[in-house]
């Protein structure tokens, strides 16, 4: 137990050395000390503190009856024109409501309305205090109260104050004592100070509330985005495998029944990785390896009768690095397979210092492709394919590369065929951490067909 702090309610023995009892359900922790404990609902939680509502209008009303006594005055034989001071006072009344009002109305706070209310209150209550001094100084704290109103968090908020207060004082010490005049001016910068204090703090949960529901909305967009990028780019490349194989079956099943009992394998196998992969990304802790990507996208050209030229060179990724490109070669690699026609396909990776570059080519005919030009967002042209909306596709991974610092490009290759372009800033492995000197990753220059 820390020095200080009170043992727990109904603990009236020491607990064994080295034994730590159970918390009552009824203990909370203070949010001043995180060690000291109090027992009850003596500190409010943070569910308590939000389902609390800021102070109305009608919560400022009832501090009018501090002029009580003046109102039941006016009309004794010594207070001099009682109807001026009885005039002075419901002037006073009037413009205290309207600045509680307008002050506290989130539409009519920004125009000058609760500005007027407020000087109009001021001019009352300095007329009120010199003229009769005594009880009636007591508007000083309302006015000072009407000032927290109405200049909550603005920064001549306190000097506004100040002034109210050091006048209500100098009256007071010329009408009355010095202990009037310190009771006075201290209770009206107390007040005024308080109530804008309250105010705000009630306008800046407000505020934390918003912030935080927007943020969590946020998260779900993105959540949202991120699935939906995950499911086309992973169904998207894995069906075509599975339709270009399926195919594959129907061709060689009639002459070559053994070739047709390894493809029907491979989709065994596609299918089963598919769906490891999608578990993956439903808990968002896939990363995809280069390696991999490239030899399955070897599979998938060599199955659709289209050659395969896959060079690799550079020294190893990082993983996240190794992830964006293996993106980009699965998205690429579908839009060959699906759309191009094309009978070669040459994939060609390089990275130097801090930087890699992926370059997919083939001389197909290139239907829906349009001349290279960058767009905003890093895209460049809307390649074969490409021109999935919402994240999908050739604009998704822009999208993901342009977060990385990267750039993705596409457009037609000379006069025939399509080139997808893809360059991302990198920081490379140390090569001396390679695992399998084999590993086709690791190797430089390494180059198959």
């Amino acid at each position: 137990m820390r020095p200080g702090c009170p043992a727990s309610y109904g603990d009236h023995s020491a607990p064994d050395p080295g034994h730590m009892s159970r918390p009552s359900p009824d203990i909370r922790i203070c949010p001043a000390h995180p060690g000291f404990r109090k027992v009850g609902p003596m500190y409010a939680t943070a569910v308590d503190i939000e389902r609390l509502k800021p102070p109305g209008r009608m919560a400022f009303l009832p501090w009018l009856f501090m002029l009580t006594p003046d109102a039941r005055h006016l009309f004794d034989r010594g207070t001099p024109l009682p109807w001026l001071a009885a005039l002075g006072l419901t002037a006073f009344v009037g413009a205290y409501v309207a600045a509680v009002h307008t002050g506290l109305d989130p539409r009519r706070r920004a125009t000058r309305a609760p500005l007027l209310a407020l000087a109009g209150l001021a001019a009352v209550a300095f007329a009120l205090g010199i003229g009769y001094a005594g009880n009636w100084l007591l508007c000083f704290p309302l006015l000072s109260l009407a000032t927290g109103i109405v200049l909550r968090g603005h920064r001549r908020l306190g000097p506004v104050i100040l002034v109210f207060a050091c006048s209500a004082g100098v009256i007071a010490s010329l009408r009355g004592g010095p202990s009037d005049s310190f009771t006075i001016g201290y209770g009206t910068v107390l007040s005024g100070l308080v109530t804008a204090a309250v105010l705000s703090l009630f306008e800046t949960v407000a505020q934390l509330r918003a912030t935080r529901q927007e943020l969590a909305r946020t998260a779900v967009e993105k959540e949202r985005l991120r699935f939906s990028r995950d499911l086309h780019d992973l169904l998207g490349h894995t069906m075509s495998v599975v339709v270009v194989k399926a195919e594959a079956v129907r061709r060689l099943a009639p002459r070559d029944l053994e070739a047709a009992l390894g493809q029907a394998a491979d989709i065994e196998a596609v299918g089963r990785q598919a769906l490891t992969e999608i578990r993956e990304a439903v808990t968002g802790y896939r990363e995809g390896s280069l390696d991999t990507e490239l030899d399955r996208a070897r599979s998938a050209l060599d199955a659709s009768g289209i050659e395969a030229d896959v060079h690799r060179s550079g020294p190893p990724l990082s993983p996240q690095a190794e992830a964006l490109l293996g993106w980009v070669v699965r998205e690429g690699v579908t839009n060959v397979v699906r759309h191009s026609g094309a009978d070669h396909c040459e994939i060609d990776v390089r990275g130097g210092i801090g930087r890699v570059r992926l370059v997919i080519t083939d001389n197909g005919h290139g239907v829906g492709s349009r001349p290279s030009d960058k767009s905003e967002d890093g895209s460049g042209g809307t390649g074969t394919g490409g021109t999935g909306t919402g994240g999908t596709g050739l604009k998704g991974l822009a999208e993901r590369l342009a977060v990385a610092g990267g750039s993705l490009e596409s457009g037609p290759d000379g006069r025939r065929g399509f080139r997808l372009v893809a360059e991302l800033p990198v920081d490379t492995e140390d090569p001396m951490e390679t695992t399998e000197p084999g590993h086709p990753g690791q190797a430089k220059g390494v180059r198959t067909a």
